[in-house]
């Protein structure tokens, strides 16, 4: 646990190839994974506007979340900038649960913690990173109904998942809440 955030729930992995590094994760049995390919969240970059397009996939392994990133096109992101360092990929950035970005935030510069919000979507996510002792990121992510939804339904796959059957799914959010599909 993080003495300055809380509990760890997720570590995010930038990878070159989100096919290859799932099969990583499976191979090890963690799974299955659920992804959504080339979905282009509005955010911030630095100063910078952006709308990357990227495929993320999901899976549990007990209560820690894995999740893997793949960026498809040259938008500028924190993504490019760790693959720039990193071409093989690699662990990028720890999430926390917030209840507010802005609360959170202001809160570490109340207490003298150094941190840079280097990139951001909406109040629901924002990366951090340490001034004086930058590296793997840190990233809030706001409490929301739909979002605590979509990680009950990956975490209750992975009880008692084989190892084998279903790997790679998606989820499906045409109703409004999320709706495993099978893909492989």
């Amino acid at each position: 646990m993080s003495a300055l955030f809380g509990p760890v729930i997720q570590q995010g992995y930038v990878v070159p190839d989100i096919r290859e590094a799932m099969q990583h994760w499976i191979a090890r049995g963690v799974g299955p994974f659920f992804v959504e390919e080339h979905i282009r969240p509005k955010g911030h970059y630095d100063d910078q506007v952006i709308q990357p397009d990227l495929s993320a996939a999901f899976a549990y392994s007990g209560d820690q979340q894995i999740e893997v990133i793949e960026q498809h096109d040259h938008e500028p992101t924190i993504y490019r900038d760790f693959l720039a360092t990193q071409p093989d990929g690699g662990l990028q950035h720890l999430a926390v649960w917030v209840d507010s970005i802005a609360d959170t935030t202001r809160g570490l510069t109340a207490q003298g913690h150094n941190y840079v919000v280097r990139q951001r979507y909406g109040d629901g996510h924002a990366y951090l990173d340490s001034v004086e002792a930058p590296g793997v990121m840190m990233q809030l992510m706001a409490r929301s109904e739909h979002l605590v939804a979509l990680m009950d339904t990956i975490k209750d796959a992975s009880v008692g998942w084989d190892g084998t059957t279903a790997p790679i799914r998606r989820i499906d959010w045409s109703s409004g809440k999320p709706v495993p599909q099978v893909v492989e």
